[in-house]
């Protein structure tokens, strides 16, 4: 016979063990409380939780498992997905409590009541330091937000011609002097360029008294 996996076995084979946390259970959802023994009830917890997990979800399939664990009993199946599901969707979880009673004549067996959870949930006051804490993690972002501001333009220039516009931070003034350091240096050569070609303009007047000489050679050979 295989160990079980969490606890003792109840009954004599995993089938039988089976069957009888599914009875518990329907019973559990049914009366919302019964009275088992303290091993019944701890074997019984986990089981009844994931059922409750499947009736939060609410869905078809969700309803098909839980129709085929607890039997085909449907009376128990509606109780779960109409009454007990919408009571605790807003707990996280922890559906059932154990409490003990102490133990039974006869067989001197612990005994315990295994009852679900159905109260509403209660959020516990958020105290004056911890909501500060909050308070100011949440202004952090927006006091550091006009630090990070949107780039400005940077003209790149290069040999009196824009090339490109490149994104410069705000907050980096080194970068926009060093960028228009070229700019006035190499705009200067640019205009005086003019000037250095105006010596090549005038070369004709020099040529000018050699036209005139070899004029007036042929007008003396005449004479």
């Amino acid at each position: 016979m295989p160990a079980p996996t969490k606890g003792p076995r109840l009954g004599g084979g995993p089938a039988h063990e089976r069957l009888m946390l599914a009875n518990l259970a329907a019973a559990l959802f049914t009366h919302k409380s019964i009275q088992t023994t303290e091993t019944k009830a701890k074997r019984l917890r986990p089981f009844a939780e994931r059922l409750v997990t499947f009736a939060k979800r609410g869905d078809l399939h969700a309803r098909r498992r839980v129709i085929q664990v607890l039997r085909n009993n449907k009376e128990a199946v509606h109780i779960l997905f109409t009454e007990i599901a919408p009571q605790v969707s807003e707990r996280e979880g922890g559906y059932t409590r154990i409490t003990k009673l102490g133990y039974r004549k006869g067989d001197n067996a612990p005994m315990a009541a295994i009852e679900l959870v159905l109260e509403p949930v209660v959020k516990k006051p958020v105290s004056a330091k911890k909501a500060a804490a909050a308070k100011a993690a949440a202004e952090a972002p927006k006091a550091a937000a006009p630090v990070a501001a949107a780039p400005s333009e940077e003209l790149v220039v290069t040999d009196g011609v824009v090339d490109e516009i490149v994104e410069a931070p705000v907050d980096a003034p080194e970068a926009v002097e060093v960028a228009e350091a070229p700019v006035a240096e190499e705009a200067a050569p640019a205009e005086e360029a003019p000037a250095a070609d105006a010596p090549a303009e005038e070369t004709p007047a020099e040529d000018a008294p050699a036209e005139d000489v070899a004029a007036e050679e042929p007008a003396a050979e005449k004479e």
